[in-house]
């Protein structure tokens, strides 16, 4: 579990399935459901999701770093889980309940307005693998392992994942894991670019910090903004995606962090960063 800080900024009580804190300028947002692998719950898919945006909109909150407890980072979606419908399924439920189930948290994710790091400390399968690969940075200790397990269950993936694998490795790599749904090792996670960096499970939160103050101290606009560039970089053509850029620099150029940024290449001098 990832440290405390000030304990006055915990906004979830012990024993929640979500824990909350921040500090540091750092949203900590950690699945705790330990004995379910963190498999999530609706109840827990509508913290985090509600968490993301807060974390968005809170001037305060410069990073997050999503995580979990326990040996499991997330085992997918909880289907035993969700509010009672009660009677006969019809056609479009299924599509209803992804689109504003799984495609939702994932979207929270790759929305959210500030840089979220995974630190990754165990198995991540379906949509937990997705919640991953759907971050802007992401640790893994080295006992993670990374399971498209749709097919083993005769299902098509959800949660993004044909949308985030073949843009994070290519098509044909991204079917390998898909068709197969062989369980894929951290250090050939790594290898194939779905993780940044594979740690000792001991370094795993320490890092994470570290990574997390490091962004808390930077330009937070600017990173917002090179956030949505490239998320929609390959969905773009040059043309649309030059003018995103130009008009990307158009409305940084209006805050306090570039004009200091600037100013302090001038002056010689280290930038110190507001996040406004």
């Amino acid at each position: 579990m990832p440290p405390s800080p000030d304990a006055s900024q915990a906004s979830d009580p012990v024993g929640s399935s979500v824990l909350h804190r921040t500090g540091s300028g750092v949203s900590w947002i950690t699945l705790n459901r330990p004995e379910a692998m963190n498999a999530v719950t609706w109840d827990q898919r509508e913290r985090v999701i509600s968490l993301l945006a807060g974390a968005s909109a809170d001037p305060g909150v410069r990073a997050v770093v999503l995580t979990a407890t326990g040996r499991g980072f997330c085992a997918g979606a909880d289907l035993r889980s969700g509010p009672a419908t009660g009677g006969e399924r019809v056609a479009g439920d299924v599509a209803r309940t992804i689109r504003l189930g799984a495609q939702r948290l994932i979207a929270a994710v790759l929305d959210c307005e500030k840089p979220v790091i995974a630190a990754v400390n165990g198995t991540a399968a379906g949509l937990g693998a997705h919640l991953a690969f759907a971050c802007d940075l992401v640790l893994a200790a080295e006992s993670a392992k990374f399971i498209e397990v749709f097919v083993r269950r005769g299902l098509v993936p959800d949660g993004g994942g044909a949308y985030l694998l073949p843009r994070l490795i290519g098509p044909h790599r991204a079917k390998e894991l898909l068709f197969f749904g062989d369980a894929l090792p951290a250090l050939d996670a790594e290898r194939l670019g779905l993780v940044n960096r594979v740690l000792p499970d001991a370094e795993l939160t320490a890092t994470a910090q570290e990574w997390a103050q490091r962004l808390a101290a930077g330009p937070t606009r600017a990173l917002a903004l090179t956030k949505q560039l490239v998320n929609a970089s390959q969905d773009t053509d040059r043309a649309t995606a030059f003018a995103a850029e130009a008009m990307a620099q158009e409305v940084n150029m209006t805050t306090h962090d570039a004009q200091e940024g600037v100013r302090s290449f001038v002056e010689r001098r280290p930038p110190t960063y507001l996040g406004r």
